[in-house]
Parts: C-alpha cells; sequence; structure tokens
C-alpha cells in the first residue's frame, strides 16, 4: 500500500524532489553518487516499496536514476509532460521552475493515484535507442528523396544519391541489430514470432509494437485500444452529441499500425470482413481503417496473453 507519494524533476545535472508528506525539498546530483543519496533520503520516508516516486522521462538522463530507484524498490510512475502541465494549469500553478514542477509531480501522483508501471530493462532501453535512429534515418531518406526531385547541378544529384545510399545501408544495419537482439532473448523472440504470424504485420510493425509498448500480452482489451490511443473518445453535452474521435496514446504505435491496416483489410479474411461491414453501414474510410486498427491491437494482445500464433478463423 502506497503511504507517500515523492515528485522529483530530472535534468541533466540535478535531481529535484519534493516528499508529499511533509513538503521536505531536496536537490541531488544527477549521478550515481546523489542517485544513492536521494535513495537514503527516500527512506526517511519509510520502507521503499511503500513509496511511489513521480517523474517525467527525460530522454537519457532518467534512465540511470530510474534503475537504481528500481532496485531499491520504489513504486516508480513516469507521467506524460503534457498531461503534467495540465494538471498543474488545472490546479492554478503556473509558475515552472525545477522545485515548482517536482511538488506538482508529488500532487498529481498522490490525488491521482497514479498506476505503477514497470520499469523498461537495458535490453529495451538499448532497443529504444536503435528504433529511434532508425525512425531518425527514415525522416532523412524521405527528406534526401524529396530534395532528389528538384536537384539540377550533377554534383548536388551526386552527392544526395551517395546520401540516400549510406541512409539505406545504416538503415539495414540498425534493423540487423535490432533483430539480434530479439533473437537472443528467448522471451522476446517467442513475442516477436507471435506478432508477425499476424497477416498485415511486418517485421517492422513488430519491432514497433515490441520497444513502443512492451505491455502488450498483460493488458485487458480495452486497456490495449486506450494506451495506443485507438478508443473513441465520446462527445456529450446535455442533449448534444458530437462525433466521437480518437486522441492521446501512443503515435509511434498508431503510425507502426496503420499501413498493416490496409494489408489486413485485404488479406485478413476477418478483418476484411470488418471493414465492408464498417463501410456497408455508412462510415467514412478513414473511420474504417481506425476501427481495423484497433481490432488489430486488440487481436496482438490476445494473442500475446495466450503464448499463440494468429491461425485463421474456421469458416
Amino acid at each position: 500500500m502506497i503511504k507517500d507519494t515523492i515528485g522529483v524533476d530530472i535534468s541533466k545535472d540535478h535531481l529535484d524532489a519534493h516528499r508529499m508528506s511533509d513538503g521536505a525539498a531536496r536537490r541531488f546530483a544527477n549521478d550515481t553518487a546523489g542517485h544513492s543519496a536521494f535513495i537514503d533520503w527516500l527512506g526517511q520516508a519509510g520502507p521503499a516499496h511503500d513509496i511511489r516516486v513521480v517523474y517525467e522521462p527525460t530522454g537519457p538522463y532518467h534512465r540511470a536514476f530510474e534503475r537504481q530507484v528500481d532496485r531499491a524498490g520504489a513504486a516508480l510512475v513516469k507521467v506524460n509532460p503534457r498531461q503534467a502541465r495540465r494538471f498543474a494549469e488545472a490546479t492554478g500553478k503556473l509558475a515552472k521552475t525545477d522545485r515548482a514542477d517536482a511538488a506538482m509531480l508529488a500532487r498529481m501522483g498522490a490525488i491521482l493515484e497514479l498506476e505503477v508501471r514497470s520499469v523498461r530493462g537495458p535490453l529495451l532501453n538499448d532497443l529504444k535507442d536503435l528504433h529511434m535512429a532508425r525512425e531518425a534515418l527514415i525522416k532523412n531518406r524521405t527528406a534526401a528523396r524529396n530534395r532528389a526531385k528538384n536537384l539540377t547541378l550533377a554534383i548536388l544529384k551526386r552527392h544526395n544519391a551517395e546520401q540516400l545510399r549510406q541512409i539505406e545501408r545504416q538503415i539495414i544495419a540498425i534493423e540487423r541489430e535490432i533483430m539480434l537482439i530479439i533473437k537472443h532473448d528467448p522471451d522476446l523472440a517467442g513475442r516477436f514470432d507471435i506478432l508477425v504470424s499476424i497477416p498485415g504485420v511486418s517485421t517492422v510493425t513488430a519491432f514497433a509494437l515490441l520497444i513502443d509498448m512492451p505491455e502488450l500480452g498483460t493488458l485487458e482489451q480495452g486497456q490495449a485500444a486506450s494506451l495506443a490511443g485507438l478508443a473513441p473518445v465520446a462527445r456529450q453535452s446535455g442533449t448534444w452529441s458530437g462525433r466521437a474521435f480518437i486522441r492521446g496514446g501512443r503515435a509511434n504505435v498508431r503510425h507502426a499500425l496503420y499501413m498493416p491496416a490496409l494489408v489486413a483489410m485485404r488479406f485478413n479474411p476477418d478483418l476484411k470482413a470488418k471493414y465492408d461491414q464498417l463501410k456497408a453501414a455508412g462510415k467514412a474510410p478513414k473511420v474504417a481503417i481506425t476501427a481495423i486498427m484497433r481490432k488489430l491491437i486488440v487481436l496482438a494482445n490476445a494473442l500475446l496473453s495466450k503464448g499463440r500464433k494468429w491461425v485463421p478463423s474456421l469458416p
């Protein structure tokens, strides 16, 4: 049972911490010694497993701190910075300093009783870094291809073509490294094989689901769709009722599911029937495609939870 909440604002050099129970605030260095000092200070509030530590992700700056506090046994809650900012605005706290942010995170965690989620292990962190590097290369490739359409000088065309070839080599190398890491881990390898058994889910899509949504297989049906930002949000006030829409969630997962949904509409009999049914009911193509994306993520979650590959439904 959580008995206290500590908010931590993480920057490159410092950790600003605020303890909810007594309002105590401390600043620690964001290094190994500082992490140890924070854990000692955390212990003053009671056993580590009774304490919720709330923080925002800050790229590479939070990972070492996260690992140390997780080892100490505290309940870690990583919150979306946009949601944290909106909470601050809703409570009238407009000041934005490291100390104020730490107090706001502590208050947010305590009032909303935020759910604790497991911390990414070093293996998933490495995969995430590789996946982010691949996404950056994809953007660079798109930009280089667009530039190629407008280049007239031979030297610039040659340089652009060389850059494209280099980007392609780097993408292949990163994908090979991701696959190597997955195949060397029995759990990840098994999950990967289940995902690629689903018609429409490619190797790259399986990478995205494994890396950006590692909770798949442990969620309820509605949770999986909501976490991916694919659950419709109702809009109603009094007698007025607006069209439901999707928002929030993990954009990377939605982007990864778009093309598989298009493929599944053609080659997955169950999903093709669902798409045809929605179109016959007068749903717009985008709405129908979103529904197929939602079906895919729910299906992936169900198969992973049961530990079995996809098989066609019997007629």
